[in-house]
C-alpha cells in the first residue's frame, strides 16, 4: 500500500479519511521537516536566553505569568502530558485516533509549532506500525483538544495504552517495544505541541465530512429511484427553471440528480403522472441543495484546519519571532460541521415524506404500503416506525451545539467552541442517515417493481436497482427486514451503492 505523503499542505478530507480507516503508513516531505528544524531553532534560542514564551519558559493557563526555573523546565513537557491526560468515556474508534494523529502530524510539518522534527518522525513511525493509542472520547470543549490529545500523547511516551495491528490492547510501552519502537523522549515544547492543538476536532470533523459526502451521494441516488417509482415530473430539474434563481447548492444537487437520471424514460414528454408532485419530490433539488451547500462550505474550513497551525504559541521562521495567538480555537470548524448536521435534518425530513407518499395509493396508484396484491402483507407499513425513529434521532443530534463562557483556568480560558461535540454529532447523523437512506432505497425499488418500469430506468438507476436487489429482494410476503437495511447501510458507508454518473 502506497504511503500518504504529508508536507503540511494539500491534505484533503478524502485522503485523511482513507489513511485513517486504512492501515497504511505515511511519508514525510523533507521541506516540512526543514521548516520544523528552522523554527525549532527559535524555541531553543528562547530557552537559552530565558525569553518569555508561553508553555515553553512560562507556565500554562492561569499560570502563564509564572516563569519556569531551570529544574522545572527540564521536565515540563512530561508534566504537561501527565497533568492533562484525563479523557473519559468509551474509547475512541481506531480510525478516529489515527485521524487525530494524521491531522496533527500534517500540521506539525507547517513548522509553526516549534516542536522538534523528531516528534513528527515518531508519529510517522507509530502510524507505520499501525499502533493506535487508547483514549476516551470525552474531555474537549474546543479551545484546543487538550485533554484528548494529551491522553493520546501519554501512550506515545509509554505510559498509556495502545492497540496493535491485530486489535489487541496492552500497555503502550510493551506494544511499542514489540514493534521495535522505544517510547518517545520529550524535550521542552514537545509536550505542549502534542497536547494543545485541534487534532481531534479536525480529524473527527474530516471523517464526519467524508461520511456525509458519501451519504449525500447515496441520498441523491435514493431520491432518484423514488422519482422513478413515483413516475415523477422532472421539470423542476430543468436548468432553465433553476437558472431563475441560481443558488449554488441547488445547482450542485441538480447536476447530480440529472446525471443519475440520465437515460430515464421520465425525460420523455408525457411520462410524468402528475403536473405537480408532492413537495418532497418536486422540491428535492432545493432540499438537497441545502445539504450540498453546507457540504461545499464545510470542506475548505475543515481542510484549512488540516493544513494550518493550531498551536499557541506559533514560531515564525521568516521574522524569527515566537508569538502568542488563538490558532487552537475552533469556532469556524464547529460551525461548518454543525451546518452540515442542520442541513441533514432537512434532507431527512424530505426522505420521511417521500417514504410515506410512496406507500399511499392516493398518491401512487400502487397497492397500500407497496404490498403485493392478494399477499395479505403489510409490506413496509411497520418500517415507517423505524424511519420515524431514525428521523427523531437525527433531529436530536442536529440540535445546535451549546456554547457558553467557559469556566476553565481560573477565568483565563473563558471561551469554548463545542467543535468536538459538533463533529461527534455529524458522525452520529451519518450513521443514522445511512439507515434512513437504505429504507428509501428499498421502498423506491419495490415501487419500481410493482409498477413494472425496470426497463424504463436509465443506466445509472438500472445499475443501482440491480445492486440493491442483490442485497434486498422484493417483499412478496412478510419477513424480517433488519438484515436488508443494515447490509444496505453498510454498503452505503463503503461507497458501494452509489452508481457512477
Amino acid at each position: 500500500m502506497a504511503k500518504l505523503l504529508l508536507d503540511g499542505t494539500g491534505l484533503t478530507v478524502e485522503a485523511l479519511a482513507a489513511a485513517a480507516r486504512g492501515a497504511g503508513g505515511v511519508a514525510l516531505a523533507e521541506n516540512g521537516l526543514a521548516k520544523m528544524r528552522e523554527t525549532r531553532a527559535l524555541i531553543d534560542h528562547a530557552i537559552e536566553n530565558r525569553i518569555p514564551v508561553y508553555g515553553v519558559t512560562t507556565g500554562l493557563g492561569a499560570r502563564s505569568t509564572e516563569a519556569l526555573d531551570a529544574e522545572t523546565l527540564a521536565g515540563f513537557s512530561l508534566q504537561t502530558i501527565r497533568g492533562r491526560a484525563h479523557a473519559v468515556g468509551e474509547p475512541m474508534p481506531r480510525d478516529t485516533v489515527r485521524a487525530l494523529m494524521l491531522a496533527r502530524l500534517n500540521t506539525l510539518l507547517t513548522g509553526y509549532s516549534g516542536a522538534r522534527p523528531e516528534v513528527a518522525e515518531y508519529l510517522a513511525k507509530v502510524l507505520d506500525a499501525n499502533l493506535v493509542p487508547v483514549s476516551g472520547g470525552l474531555g474537549s470543549v474546543g479551545g484546543g483538544d487538550l485533554v484528548l490529545n494529551a491522553t493520546v500523547a501519554l501512550a506515545l511516551i509509554g505510559e498509556g495504552k495502545m492497540t496493535n495491528a491485530d486489535g489487541q490492547e496492552g500497555p503502550s510501552a510493551d506494544m511499542l517495544r514489540a514493534a521495535g519502537i522505544e517510547p518517545l523522549q520529550l524535550a521542552p515544547r514537545d509536550g505542549l505541541a502534542l497536547a494543545n492543538h485541534t487534532g481531534f476536532s479536525a480529524g473527527e470533523g474530516a471523517l464526519a465530512l467524508d461520511g456525509a459526502l458519501t451519504g449525500f451521494a447515496a441520498a441523491q441516488a435514493a431520491a432518484c429511484l423514488t422519482m422513478e417509482g413515483f413516475r415523477a415530473n422532472l421539470s423542476p430539474l430543468d436548468p432553465r427553471a433553476l437558472a431563475a434563481k441560481p443558488l449554488p447548492g441547488q445547482s450542485i444537487a441538480a447536476e447530480g440528480l440529472r446525471a443519475l437520471l440520465d437515460g430515464s424514460a421520465l425525460w420523455q414528454p408525457g411520462a410524468a403522472r402528475r403536473l405537480q408532485d408532492p413537495l418532497s419530490i418536486r422540491n428535492t433539488v432545493q432540499i438537497h441543495g441545502g445539504t450540498a451547500a453546507a457540504l461545499a462550505n464545510a470542506r475548505p474550513v475543515v481542510e484549512t484546519e488540516l493544513n494550518g497551525a493550531s498551536d499557541n504559541p506559533i514560531a515564525i521562521a521568516e521574522t524569527g519571532e515566537v508569538i502568542s495567538c488563538g490558532a487552537y480555537h475552533s469556532t469556524e470548524l464547529g460551525l461548518a460541521v454543525e451546518s452540515v448536521s442542520r442541513a441533514w435534518q432537512h434532507l431527512a425530513m424530505g426522505q420521511i415524506a417521500r417514504i410515506a407518499r410512496m406507500m399511499d395509493p392516493d398518491f401512487t396508484a400502487l397497492p397500500l404500503f407497496l404490498a403485493r396484491p392478494d399477499s395479505g402483507s403489510n409490506a413496509f407499513a411497520p418500517v415507517l416506525k423505524v424511519a420515524e425513529d431514525l428521523a427523531a434521532e437525527i433531529t436530536r443530534a442536529a440540535t445546535p451545539q451549546p456554547v457558553w463562557p467557559s469556566i476553565n483556568a481560573n477565568g483565563v480560558e473563558d471561551s469554548l467552541t463545542s467543535a468536538p461535540t459538533a463533529a461527534r454529532a455529524l458522525t452520529r447523523i451519518n450513521d443514522l442517515g445511512r439507515r434512513l437512506t437504505a429504507i428509501e432505497l428499498m421502498v423506491a425499488a419495490q415501487a419500481v417493481d410493482l409498477r413494472g418500469v425496470t426497463a424504463e430506468l436509465g443506466p445509472p438507476m438500472a445499475r443501482l436497482h440491480q445492486a440493491l436487489r442483490a442485497i434486498a429482494p422484493q417483499i412478496d410476503s412478510d419477513r424480517p427486514l433488519t438484515n436488508d437495511m443494515e447490509s444496505l447501510a453498510k454498503l452505503i458507508a463503503e461507497g458501494g451503492l452509489t452508481p457512477p454518473a
